[in-house]
Order: structure tokens, then sequence, then C-alpha cells
């Protein structure tokens, strides 16, 4: 059977990452090897793209402990949910587009329906796959994994974070999808961040505006905050790495303190974070929303940054949209 990686994805990398331009699938393979180290019942399962996701590291520690299911994702999760029946851990790893959408009804049926302690660590999430293309880039990944019952859904904004939400998943008993990136992102999150699941992190809240930010968005809101800053628009960020469960008190706490709300992610305005946030104040407490994020449609080929500004998900984009509402209203 050929391997579906390219040279590039093979490479070597660091393992120091603290303070660093790092991806989260990166940091996930050294946080991955690590829980290995710490917890015995922690085991790896990868579908023939061990250097993309970077559970090489694991096998490489624990080659007892890692599977190659091979060019077969339903088997993948099928045989991760026998594993947790016999009391291991398994962290199950693939391409977003993959684990979600060949292994739907594995992840349905055998995963969720059974709430078995599974854990989906997918990589290559969002437009930020780059030049492989719109085939590989998974923009529907979270309304998907969102919708099913007994699913929690983590989108990390940078490597220290991903560190701690794999922690937390081994930690915590039931179904996990865990969203990564393949492109390199800025830290972001302070150095005394503790990640708790169904926690939003408050950076700070607008007067005018607080942006809903997830995953590499963070960084690009972040920006975007200080982008405004400069025009004298009060601009917030929180950081929503758990879309599920959602933190509907921060989410009801900028509503309350703002004149708008944003919400930012490379992922489909279709059922993601956009939408979660919708239902919470629409039931909860009303407010103009505008939501960023790819507008039903699928991605193309392109290096990270080209995809970003192409699909207007830049920090530019981000204040743009804001003070086009705060000035007309």
């Amino acid at each position: 059977m050929g391997s579906r990686e390219s040279a590039e994805d093979k490479k070597n990398i660091s393992t120091d990452f603290a303070g660093e331009a790092v991806a989260t699938r990166d940091a996930y393979g050294t946080a991955l090897a690590e829980l290995g180290r710490k917890n015995s019942r922690v085991v790896a399962l990868d579908a023939d793209l061990s250097c993309s996701t970077k559970t090489n590291k694991f096998a490489k520690a624990f080659p007892e402990r890692f599977f190659n299911i091979g060019i077969s994702e339903q088997d993948m999760v099928g045989t991760a949910c026998g594993l947790s029946l016999a009391g291991k851990i398994p962290f199950a790893s693939t391409f977003a587009v993959f684990a979600t959408g060949r292994a739907w009804e594995q992840l349905r049926q055998s995963v969720c329906y059974s709430n078995l302690n599974v854990k989906i660590a997918a990589t290559h999430g969002g437009l930020t796959v780059g030049e492989d293309g719109a085939s590989h880039q998974s923009l529907e990944d979270i309304a998907i994994t969102r919708a099913l019952p007994n699913m929690t859904v983590i989108v990390p904004a940078d490597g220290y974070e991903t560190v701690q939400a794999i922690n937390a998943a081994a930690e915590y008993e039931g179904p996990v999808y865990i969203r990564l990136g393949r492109a390199k992102v800025p830290a972001v999150m302070p150095a005394d961040y503790k990640f708790k699941i169904g926690r939003a992190h408050v950076f700070s809240l607008g007067r005018d505006v607080t942006i809903i930010a997830t995953g590499i968005m963070v960084a690009e809101a972040l920006a975007a905050k200080e982008l405004l800053s400069k025009e004298g628009i009060d601009a917030g960020v929180i950081n929503m790495a758990c879309i599920k469960p959602l933190d509907k008190e921060a989410v009801i706490s900028a509503a309350k303190a703002s004149r708008l709300i944003i919400t930012a992610e490379e992922h489909s305005v279709i059922g993601g974070l956009g939408g979660a946030v919708a239902e919470c104040l629409s039931e909860n407490c009303p407010k103009p929303l505008i939501r960023i994020g790819t507008n039903d449609t699928f991605g193309c080929s392109g290096t990270p940054k080209e995809l970003l500004k192409l699909f207007k998900l830049t920090a530019a984009d981000i204040a743009e949209k804001a003070r086009k509402f705060l000035t007309e209203g």
C-alpha cells in the first residue's frame, strides 16, 4: 500500500514550540508522545498519515501502542472503539476531511451513540491546508461533529493551548473531536492560561464590538482589535476554543457589553462557531451579529496567506466589517 504523504510532510520538526509560531498538529504530536509517557492507557491510531498528523512521534516512542490501520478510516475509528472498550484511551488521527467524511457513520453509530471514550484528533482542518486544494480543505467538520450528541468539539488557537487541550481530552470521559491545522500559527495565549473544556478565554470585552474567534482566527481577531483601536473603536476578543459545549456565559456577557458581535472561523459560516453563537444569542440575548468564515463554498488551491485573503478572513477584513457596521448601522 503506497503512502499518501508528501516529502514536505516527512521532514523532521522541532519539538520546542513554546512562544514560537508552530502548527497545532506539531504541538499535538509532542503532547501525545508526552502523554504516552505519563499514561500507559493512551494508544494512538493513524490512517497512513502519521508523518503528516505527527503521531509518528508517539509511534517512535511507543511502537507497541501505535496502530497504523492504513487507508481505512472507518476501520481506524472502529478499532479505536474496541480499544476504548478494553480500557484504553485511543487518539485516532487523520486529515479532518477524512475523519469526519469517510468515518461519519462510525463516529455517529459507534463512538457517539455508544458514548465511548474515543478522541479524534484531526489535522489539516480549514483553508490553510493550502496547496492541497478544495478536496482536502475541510470546511464542514465543526458543523458535522457539533451536531453529534455526546461529542465535545475543540479548536485550539496555538501550540500552547493545543498541549493543554490534548491533556484535557485524555482526562475527559467521552468522545472528543480536536481540530488541528497544518500551517504555523503565532503564539497568542498568555503564559498563565489554563484550558478548560466548556470555558472560553476572554482577552477583553469591547464597548463597540467583541470578536469571538476560534483556531487560527484568534490571531487575526487580536490583530483586528489593534487596527480598530487606532481608529478609536473599542474592540474586545474572545477565544472560543471549545465550540461544544459552548461557553454561553461568555457569549451573553459579550452581547451585554458590546454593540456588535463578530464571529471569526476558518470554517463555513453554516453550523460552525457562527451558528453556535447565533443560536445562543437568539435564545438568550439578541444582538447584531456578523459571521466571518467561508460562505457556502468550497476552498481552492493556494498558500495559506493567499487563501485567507481571498476568502476575506484576515484581520483587515474583520476590521472592515466592524467599521462598516458601526459607522453605517
